[in-house]
């Protein structure tokens, strides 16, 4: 866990941010194995910060995004991820081990499926829930757990309209969570009862009952998840990326609240109320983040950027509804000395210039990117934030070793000039071949060693 010093208020972002990669970095007290492995965390550790501060590091650090490639990889189903955490265990160290990894990356399909099967999670799919194939992964299912008319109340009190609105309608089993009045009502004596009165009719204690169980199943799953990672860690060294998570506002309303088709009624039929939502979830967002960065000892926070791709909407409507509140969450995110993670979904080609202008501090973010032409990123963005990305996942499934070989190298050769870039793949992998991913991970070491050719152009 991250310990904030006790001047913390009075400390500016950067040296927020400093005392961050200072606690990650830091070797103490994690239990190395080897001398080996310590040494492997703390130039590992190191050559990240180096790539976020747009410094020359040792090497590009390769950080792919990895799906279901590692079931597929090892033998396993989507549902033997999700519940026999003892299989996908070893088949976990077995991938990490065979491919070489540099960091622990995303864990395919890890994630405890008993949970949403004790809450009734109605915003997914996953493998064994009802028709949904257990050799097939979890998919979101979209609805609308908001309604058009509710965004008077999601503004007034964000918080309290999600758990009593929101969350009984998108999980079934905690429908007696809609008669809960305000927390506050515990403040006074006599009102203090029918704050709690709902917790004593069968639906709030089915509630409850459903709370206990799908929190000691969350519990079962992070000691696994916490054995397997640390496990990796002491023994080889290899430190986690990213940390925390979190989402930028317009994601949170249009993912799994009111819908792709909800939020671009919304856009046009009530543009007001949705911008004035989009802002009350700023903070909201920003603590997220640093609640999962800061227990987890990582100051990188994960933000998958959904719906703001050039595909999904115009450049002006991006301008006005994607990017103001989600700029408010970076410089959120880096007034707490947090580094956004950015996985850039889809195509950015026409928000570069929004994104350049948009005065981010240096050396504070992180952009890997998916569709892109990455020379311009490098040139419009990479002279003040690092970036990342991006080789292509049709390549990795279709493509031979030695085109994605080339691949690499000319990535290398356009973006890792001078620092500030790291290797990654454009989306997350669920196909490919052995020997395709051994050729991204196998070049980018060898071909990514930091010499005059890689560190100046």
């Amino acid at each position: 866990m991250f310990l904030r010093p006790e001047n913390w208020s009075a400390l500016a972002p950067t040296e927020r941010r400093q005392a961050r990669y200072a606690s990650w970095t830091s070797t103490e007290g994690r239990g190395f194995t080897t001398p080996q492995a310590e040494e492997t965390y703390r130039r590992h550790t190191r050559r990240f910060v180096d790539v976020i501060n747009l410094e020359v590091p040792d090497a590009v650090p390769i950080v792919p995004f990895i799906g279901d490639y590692v079931l597929r990889y090892t033998g396993l189903t989507p549902w033997e991820a999700m519940y026999a955490y003892e299989k996908y265990k070893p088949a976990y160290r077995k991938f990490s081990s065979d491919f070489g990894l540099d960091y622990t990356v995303f864990c395919g399909g890890f994630n405890p499926g008993k949970c949403f099967d004790i809450l009734d999670l109605k915003t997914y799919s996953w493998p064994g829930r009802g028709n949904h194939p257990k050799d097939r992964s979890y998919q979101t299912l979209e609805g609308e757990f908001m309604k058009a008319d509710e965004y008077d109340a999601l503004i007034a009190d964000p918080e309290g309209f999600y758990l009593r609105t929101v969350v009984p309608r998108a999980m079934g089993a905690l429908a007696g969570l809609g008669s809960l009045s305000t927390s506050w009502a515990t403040m006074e004596i006599p009102a203090a009862p029918f704050f709690l009165l709902p917790f004593g009719l069968p639906e709030g204690q089915k509630a409850l009952k459903a709370l206990l169980e799908a929190g000691e199943a969350a519990l079962k799953w992070v000691t696994e998840l916490e054995d397997l990672e640390g496990g990796i860690l002491r023994e080889r060294g290899l430190p986690r990326l990213p940390g925390g998570f979190t989402k930028a506002p317009f994601d949170w309303i249009g993912d799994t609240v009111r819908g792709t088709q909800g939020i671009l009624t919304d856009m046009y039929r009530r543009p007001e109320k949705l911008l004035e939502a989009l802002d009350r979830l700023v903070p909201l967002a920003v603590q997220l983040a640093d609640t999962g960065a800061s227990a987890g000892n990582n100051p990188f926070v994960f933000i998958p950027l959904h719906k703001g791709a050039d595909d999904f909407m115009s450049d002006k409507n991006f301008r006005r509804f994607y990017w103001p509140s989600y700029l408010k969450v970076i410089h959120g995110l880096i007034g707490e000395g947090l580094v956004p993670f950015q996985f850039v979904e889809g195509r950015y080609n026409n928000r570069l210039d929004v994104i350049a202008d948009s005065g981010i501090p240096p050396r504070s973010t992180f952009w890997s990117f998916d569709q892109i032409d990455m020379v311009q990123a490098k040139k419009k963005i990479g002279s003040w934030a690092a970036i990342g990305g991006n080789v292509q996942g049709s390549l990795l499934y279709a493509g031979t070793p030695a085109q994605v070989a080339d691949a690499v190298k000319k990535l290398i050769d356009e973006c890792g000039y001078n620092g500030g870039y790291a290797l990654s793949t454009a989306v997350v992998l669920d196909n490919t071949t052995p020997e395709n991913l051994h050729a991204m991970i196998d070049t980018a070491k060898e071909y990514g060693r930091y010499s005059g050719r890689t560190a100046e152009r």
